[in-house]
């Protein structure tokens, strides 16, 4: 190495060549140089050298003569095979001509003045600061380079301080300790902040205080999660997953106090006082001889290398932590792994596998026992703590009789739990968990987490309000036997929800259609409710039709509960299970004055749990509005079949009454008009909407695909499909109820033509029996008294109210037709052609006009 430094040496400089005191001084420079940061730094590129190198020559001579003779000594080098590394000469040279341009600039122009930089640390000294002696020195010019150097040397002569010192006060403060000599700063928590404390013999080179500053940022790392951990040991309310990540940052904190344990093993330094340390006031810097321990600053650097990393990570977990809690820590630190670093993604795997272990615990019992284990609420699962102590009843012991026996009489008190009671088990199922999509860890995804929640849930209702717990106690000794789930198998984890899913959900049809016959009841509801059963809907008719003529303050309950009995027994309903029959009753609704029974008389099914979860009371409700209106439609039948019969056989037999003929063919064609309406709207919500929505609820069921929710929004759908559809309802602002208004106001006008009709007949009986009269007395046979002279006048009000109900019906069926034909749902449409077939109304309604 001296023989280079003197061959480089004297031909750079030939005054070295006589001068020996020069050249000594001159290698010494070089070796200076060689020792500090600038002879260890990387080495660059040729490419980006020689444009270093080309700027730095363009700032000196802006000519560019410079710049040019040094791109052909440049291309001669490279040329050479002596030099063997051409780019750490460059390298060298350059930095030996930047840190001297900046110094002394009145050397030989042939080579810049060779003065090492000065060290920036700051520390107080009775000796002149760099900045002084450079003063110092510029300020004497007439002198040779070597004068001047040397006169530097004795201004500047503090001695650096010995790297064994600082190499202790560095452990101590990865472990977060502040040293002797280096310590962390008490103002500040930027990674940086260490300070360095003055001692008058010593010195500290930059480029040491910046590779203690770099070491300094694990240690301020380290007492940042350090702090956390030993706030969350005796901390109250922290959660399972925080404290699983406490765990494992504490052992990897436990591993990193082994390698500082190592690493001071490795150190080897014996204690020695300070002033043995100080060197001689002549000797040189580069002189004083220090001890090899074996470690040093730059070993230490690559040691802790990997651990910087992994503090910075933790740092980053704790930062994450203070913000997010339970499956939200989880998602937060599942964020990090997706890092194209290897070895961060491996380091926030394992961390993400042992953070998430307590979830994992949580969601294994969850999704195979049905039961939910989450102390700290963490998961993304969570309970109505009023709805927990809720068990399965079975309707026998609700009703205390067996179900084969069949007394309409005592129906509602034999099911009636309690309003409230009955209200809060059918919301079981949808108000006892609640699905937390803020506390689901990021790697399940929405859809894939609320099939986890349907599966717990289902298994949670069939245990609890189906009574099935003996399946799942045994699937659950099953499905266990396969392994614990874990982060690490996502791909197993979604095929054993996946089975589990689908497996519960099966489960939970079964006992739904099998053991509470859910289908019965549906198809109950569908013949009862929505006149299924024709038949029973005539005899029932016809038997509660005196009772229901009365006022309804007047009709008694059981008188109706019997007619509803001998009309199941006279039907084809007598064929239904005793089940169904015993829910089956009749009941009058509130009243005011004034109404009659037909007004507040309706049927009523009761349900228990758990099938009051799929037939709720809001769906009840929809049954019984629909039960009210198909009732209505039915009255209006009956009422206008029996008028057409006793009307069309009476104008044949017993009332021939010549000048009224004409009278009695307008009142067929009106009467023939309104049956061809109510049996068009008794065909549109029996076959069109009823029976078609019947056939898609019943194709789902024999699928028996999802989960009780599917099976509940199928009948939702279902139900809501024939509400809108039946009742004729829109959606446009104003006309929600405006057709259906309507058509009640058809049945009305109905109802009232009917009656006039009545009174009508009645009046031509009346003149019928007068005229026989009177021709009996012309033969002389006296057959009856004197009749009322206000019949014909009577008779007279009659016709004239005939004739208003009938051009009132007409006005308000073209009206419900125009309705109806610019409705937004087709069926609805389809129902105003088929009540206007063949555009009746629309020619009815130009020939008035015409008129």
């Amino acid at each position: 190495m001296m023989d280079s430094l003197d061959s480089l040496v004297l031909s750079i400089v030939p005054q070295a060549r006589t001068d020996s005191e020069l050249r000594r001084e001159l290698v010494a420079t070089c070796r200076d140089i060689l020792a500090s940061h600038i002879g260890k730094s990387r080495e660059l590129d040729t490419g980006q050298l020689s444009d270093n190198i080309k700027k730095h020559l363009n700032q000196l001579s802006p000519s560019g003569t410079s710049a040019l003779r040094f791109t052909n000594l440049l291309s001669r080098l490279l040329d050479q095979p002596a030099v063997s590394r051409k780019n750490a000469s460059l390298q060298f040279l350059h930095a030996l001509a930047s840190s001297s341009s900046r110094s002394i600039t009145n050397g030989p122009n042939y080579l810049p003045a060779l003065v090492p930089p000065p060290t920036l640390a700051v520390l107080p000294s009775p000796a002149k600061s760099p900045s002084e002696a450079l003063a110092i020195v510029g300020s004497r010019k007439g002198r040779s380079i070597a004068d001047k150097l040397k006169e530097f040397r004795a201004v500047q002569g503090i001695p650096v301080l010995p790297e064994h010192l600082l190499l202790r006060d560095t452990l101590y403060l990865l472990q977060g300790i502040s040293g002797k000599y280096v310590q962390f700063s008490r103002e500040s928590e930027d990674k940086n902040s260490v300070i360095f404390v003055g001692d008058p013999r010593y010195r500290i080179l930059e480029p040491t205080k910046a590779l203690i500053h770099k070491l300094a940022e694990v240690g301020h790392l380290y007492i940042r999660v350090d702090a956390f951990v030993r706030e969350r040991e005796g901390k109250s309310g922290v959660g399972m997953i925080e404290q699983s990540l406490c765990h494992h940052l504490q052992t990897q904190l436990t591993e990193y106090y082994r390698l500082i344990a190592i690493l001071e093993s490795q150190m080897g330094v014996t204690d020695k006082t300070e002033d043995a340390l100080k060197p001689p006031a002549s000797a040189p810097t580069n002189d004083l001889i220090e001890k090899d321990t074996g470690l040093t600053l730059k070993r230490l650097d690559v040691w802790i290398d990997d651990w910087r990393l992994r503090m910075r990570m933790m740092s980053v977990c704790v930062e994450g932590a203070k913000e997010a809690y339970g499956g939200a820590l989880v998602s937060t630190i599942h964020g990090y792994t997706d890092n194209g670093d290897p070895f961060v993604r491996k380091f926030t795997d394992q961390l993400l596998e042992e953070v998430s272990k307590p979830f994992f615990t949580i969601l294994q019992k969850w999704i195979f026992s049905g039961e939910l284990y989450d102390p700290c609420d963490e998961f993304f699962v969570a309970m109505d703590p009023e709805l927990a102590h809720y068990q399965y009843i079975h309707p026998k012991a609700i009703s205390g009789q067996n179900s084969t026996d069949f007394g309409l009489p005592n129906i509602l008190g034999d099911l009636d739990e309690g309003s409230s009671e009955s209200d809060t088990r059918s919301r079981l199922w949808e108000a006892k968990y609640r699905f937390r999509k803020e506390m689901l860890p990021s790697f399940l995804g929405e859809a894939f987490g609320r099939k986890i929640f349907s599966t717990g849930k289902s298994l949670n209702f069939i245990k609890y309000s189906c009574g099935d717990s003996d399946w799942v106690i045994t699937r659950q000794r099953l499905t266990t036997t396969k392994g614990d789930l874990k982060y690490s198998d996502i791909l197993g984890l979604e095929k054993s929800i996946d089975a589990a899913y689908e497996i519960a959900s099966q489960r939970l049809f079964d006992v739904f259609f099998d053991k509470f016959k859910l289908l019965d009841h549906l198809l109950a509801l569908k013949h009862y409710f929505l006149l299924g059963y024709g038949d029973f809907a005539d005899i029932l008719m016809d038997a509660l039709a005196p009772n229901l003529s009365r006022p309804a303050n007047t009709i008694y309950r059981h008188n109706l509960t019997a007619t509803l009995e001998t009309a199941i027994r006279s039907s084809n309903a007598q064929r239904d299970s005793s089940d169904v029959l015993r829910r089956l009753d009749v009941r009058m609704m509130e009243y005011s004055h004034g109404e009659i029974g037909w007004d507040v008389f309706t049927l009523e099914y009761k349900v228990d749990s758990p099938v009051n979860t799929v037939l709720d009371a809001d769906s009840m409700m929809n049954y019984l509005k629909l039960f009210n209106h198909l009732w209505k439609i039915k009255r209006i039948e009956s009422a206008l079949s029996a008028a057409w019969m006793r009307t069309a056989g009476g104008s044949r037999t017993f009332l021939r009454l010549a000048d009224l003929n004409f009278q009695w063919h307008k009142i067929r064609l009106v009467m023939a008009e309104m049956i061809h309406f109510i049996r068009q709207t008794q065909a549109y919500c029996q076959v069109e909407v009823i029976g078609c929505s019947w056939e898609a609820l019943h194709q789902f069921i024999q699928q028996k695909k999802g989960d009780l929710d599917s099976l509940i929004d199928a009948h939702r759908s279902y139900l809501d499909r024939i509400v809108k559809k039946v009742l004729l309802l829109t959606h446009k602002m104003g006309r929600e109820e405006s057709l259906l208004n309507q058509m009640r106001e058809l049945f009305t006008i109905i109802l009232q033509f009917r009656e006039s009709t009545d009174n009508f007949y009645n009046h031509c009986l009346s003149e019928s029996a007068r005229r026989d009269a009177e021709r009996d007395a012309d033969r002389g046979v006296v057959t009856a008294g004197d009749t009322d002279p206000r019949v014909q006048e009577n008779m007279d009000q009659t016709l004239r109210m005939i004739q208003e109900y009938s051009t009132a019906f007409s006005e308000k069926t073209q009206t419900l037709v125009h309705g109806l034909q610019s409705h937004h749902d087709l069926d609805c449409r389809f129902l105003g052609t088929m009540l206007s077939f063949s555009d009746f109304y629309k020619t009815k309604k130009d020939i008035v006009k015409a008129q």
